[in-house]
């Protein structure tokens, strides 16, 4: 039995590198960087997981860069690329075309604030890494498109961030109580 299950994990493993060496597409690569001290992060692992459930299979093959930043640099960001003069809790910046990397490999850069983040959880009365997991599928689905500048847009990725935020067994951050 033993000897089975040894040449099963060795073919498992063969089947992966014939995938990888054929270019398959390899899982949502996350590059975190920190440009403060201050606050908690989740480590990578986690919000690559995050992130790689808000994008199913279209995260496949792709990078997505999370900077996590204090107050004075967020307000300073959401100042200059949304007119608000306030700190905010995450921002998404889709990637540009690069000449360097495919134009379907990056996904973009979130920016988030893990002060804001804090405070706004305690206000609303939530775990703080629930609201670190709302935060990135927030932040990545804009990456994928998702928008809620009309009514009917914001009903669509509120729906898409509850069943996410389900699965991970968090509330609905759209429902009170």
């Amino acid at each position: 039995m033993i000897g089975t299950v040894t040449s099963v994990a060795r073919a498992a493993r063969a089947v992966r590198a014939a995938r990888a060496s054929a270019g398959a597409p390899r899982s949502l690569t996350l590059h975190l960087r920190r440009a403060t001290r201050q606050g908690r992060v989740p480590a990578a692992a986690a919000l690559r997981r995050w992130a790689s459930l808000a994008l199913g299979r279209r995260g496949r093959g792709r990078e997505l860069s999370v900077l996590v930043v204090g107050p004075a640099r967020s307000r300073s960001l959401n100042h200059r690329y949304r007119g608000q003069d306030h700190a905010t809790n995450v921002l998404s910046f889709p990637a540009a075309p690069s000449a360097r990397l495919p134009a379907a490999a990056l996904l973009g850069d979130l920016v988030i604030c893990p002060q804001v983040l804090r405070r706004e959880a305690r206000a609303q009365g939530k775990a703080e890494r629930a609201h670190w997991m709302h935060l990135v599928i927030h932040g990545v689905l804009h990456l994928a498109g998702y928008d809620h500048r009309r009514p009917a847009d914001a009903r669509r990725m509120e729906r898409r961030e509850a069943a996410l935020l389900r699965s991970l067994g968090v509330a609905n951050p759209y429902r009170s109580g």
